[in-house]
Order: C-alpha cells, then structure tokens, then sequence
C-alpha cells in the first residue's frame, strides 16, 4: 500500500514539474515573442531598415542619416506615448457633428507634437541625401502609400489629364511628408483621408463627379469578380 502511495505521489510531482516547466516555457515564448515584436517598431530598427533601402557606400553619410531618422522616430514616438488622448475634451466633431473618439482625440494631440522636429529631419535629409534618396525614405515612413494611392487614383479616373495627375501626385506627396510624424498606420492613413478629400473636391470643382466615377469602377469590379459583393474593391480610407 505505501509503494502504491509512494508512486501516485511520485507520478503527481513529475506531473506538476511538466506543468510548471510549459508554462515557463510559454511565458519565455510570449515574452520572446513580444520583445520581437517590439522590436521592429524601435527607431534604432526601423532606422536601419530605412538607411539600407538606400544602398549608400559612403558609411559616414549612412551613420549620419541613420542617427537623423532614428532621433525623429524617437522624437515621434515619445510625443505619442507621453500625451494621451484625454489631453483632448470630449465633444463633437464639427464637420460630422458625431461625437470625437479616441482616435480622433489622439490625432489631435500628436499633431501638436513641435514642428522643430519635423523641420530638424527634413533639413537633415536634404542635407545629405539627393531628392530621389528622400522620396525613399518618406516612402519608407509611410509604406509606400503615394503610389499605391496613385495607382487607386489611375483605375478609377483611367482618363486623367497631366494637369488633373500633377495635382493629385502633388497632394499625395504633401500627405506623405506631413504623416512622417505620425507613429502608427492608422494615423498616418488619418493624413492621407484629408488630402484625399481635397483631391476628390478637386475633380467634383473641375468638371468630374467623384461619386458616379467611384461607383463606376467599383461596379467594374464587382463584374469582374462575378458580382461578389463582399470582394475587396478598392481602397477605401
């Protein structure tokens, strides 16, 4: 009887021991998990990211536009986490007349972050780096977002004229250069919907009707699609 008691008990603290060395197992497995997931959104990472897009043989100049980024990501960064939405009183947006969310209170606040630090990068950019050399990096910022929003601008206008292409290209750019200092996707897609509202207004006051040329193509798709309704037509931020 004390055998048979001696090897439950046994078989009962091996069980245990198992039980306890998978869940150290699984936190060190989150907690790997987070640290990597941390550190791709660290100005140091996405700084390299950046400066090895470029391609840059002058190891001088690489450092120097590396240290450049990753003070204004930090800079960005820092903005954003120290100053929270409730900065922002609660109340009702005028243009929709709906209540401010959370979102919005918080893009409010970081786009008060000081313009010193979006004039202190560009300047150093340009400082050494060629025009094309910046347009990358902008790029990098914001996830190539002007030419996959050029592109969404091309399907649904297919008849652009040069002039009506230049503006949009150059509304798309000045989006671009304004959501740098925004520190996530949503933010910086927030940037976007306002000069893709000036860009719409722009054909509604010239001659186009946005809604009937947005609904065309989406219709085209839907087609093409064989009509599934619920298919991803286009970009709609």
């Amino acid at each position: 009887m004390m055998k048979k008691t001696y090897i439950i008990f046994a078989v009962a603290i091996a069980m245990l021991v198992s039980v306890n060395s998978y869940a150290q197992t699984d936190n060190t497995t989150k907690s790997e998990a987070k640290a990597t997931a941390k550190s791709k959104s660290d100005p140091d990472v996405k700084a390299d990211q950046f400066v090895a897009a470029l391609n840059l043989t002058d190891t001088a100049k690489a450092s120097q536009v590396r240290a450049i980024i990753t003070t204004h990501l930090t800079a960005v960064r820092d903005w954003h986490n120290n100053h929270a939405y409730t900065l922002v009183p609660e109340g009702l947006n005028p243009i929709t007349g709906k209540t401010f969310t959370k979102a919005d209170r918080q893009f409010i606040v970081d786009s008060t972050i000081p313009k010193t630090v979006h004039e202190t990068v560009m300047t150093g950019l340009r400082q050494y780096l060629t025009d094309d050399q910046v347009e990358l990096i902008l790029d990098k910022y914001t996830i190539g977002k002007v030419a996959f929003t050029m592109n969404g601008y091309k399907s649904i206008v297919p008849d652009m004229t040069s002039t009506e292409q230049a503006f949009v290209l150059t509304n798309l750019k000045l989006a671009r250069e304004q959501a740098i200092d925004y520190k996530n996707v949503e933010e910086i897609s927030n940037v976007f919907k306002i000069y893709k509202t000036k860009i719409e207004d722009y054909f509604n006051n010239n001659g186009r009707n946005w809604k009937v040329m947005y609904k065309t193509y989406v219709d085209q798709v839907l087609a093409k699609k064989g009509g599934d309704k619920n298919a991803p037509a286009v970009d709609k931020e």
